[in-house]
């Protein structure tokens, strides 16, 4: 696994970035120090994880050290991944069983799970630079899911970037848990904190909180569905 190509192991490989991306100088040298660390980690972008037919995709902020950034699975071997995959398992956006690595059995089910920054920055804190070069790769990836109707985008960030790919004016789609935007002629915006272990151990963001984006989500897809 250390030395695959994101575009081998993504559903929408068209959209990745190599596996030596130098787009980043300080995210390129985070990375090589890490290699030289932790050589069997997958220390690279992490491509996209899901569905290529989904109708709902998740934008999150970027690799977690411990997390996708050494297993190479979005949200896969850190506590976020927990309340997120189990919550997808819940209602019915996940099957098989979370277990922290790659090689589980996990598939998603007409979800897919983005990322706005691919590669793991210091301290979990892309600068803005960082995120404005990485949102090429943001677009490509959203251009390529046609079917998506919702996109939820967990924290600040993330839903800072998206709306730029969506086309949205800041004005009319500012950041808060449950905040909702319609993009012209595209999907659904779903705003929500992001299921940090910081927010979630701080009570920032509940469970309950977390599922009702979901739920959310669902009751719209129902609502907009042709008969």
């Amino acid at each position: 696994m250390p030395f695959a190509s994101p575009a081998d192991l993504s559903p929408i490989p068209q959209s990745e970035a190599p596996r030596d991306c130098p787009l980043c100088p300080r995210l390129v040298r985070f990375r090589e120090q890490l290699r030289a660390e932790q050589p069997e980690w997958w220390n690279a972008p992490v491509p996209t994880f899901g569905d290529p037919d989904a109708w709902l995709a998740i934008v999150g902020l970027a690799p977690g050290k411990r997390g996708a950034n050494r297993t190479g699975r979005p949200f896969t071997g850190d506590h976020s991944g927990e309340i997120f995959y189990s919550t997808l398992l819940k209602f019915g956006l996940a099957k098989g069983i979370y277990q922290g690595e790659p090689d589980d059995d996990l598939t998603l089910v007409g979800a897919i799970v983005l990322n706005a920054v691919k590669c793991l920055p210091p301290e979990n804190r892309p600068l803005p630079l960082e995120v404005a070069t990485c949102r090429n790769f943001l677009e490509a990836s959203v251009a390529a899911l046609p079917e998506v109707e919702v996109v939820i985008a967990l924290g600040q960030v993330a839903h800072s970037s998206t709306t730029k790919v969506l086309g949205l004016a800041p004005s009319s789609a500012r950041f808060a848990h449950g905040a909702e935007a319609v993009a012209a002629n595209g999907p659904l915006l779903l705003s929500s904190y992001h299921c940090s272990r910081q927010n979630t151990n701080t009570g920032r963001l509940t469970r309950e909180m977390f599922e009702s984006i979901f739920e959310r989500a669902l009751a719209y897809r129902s609502s907009t569905s042709r008969p």
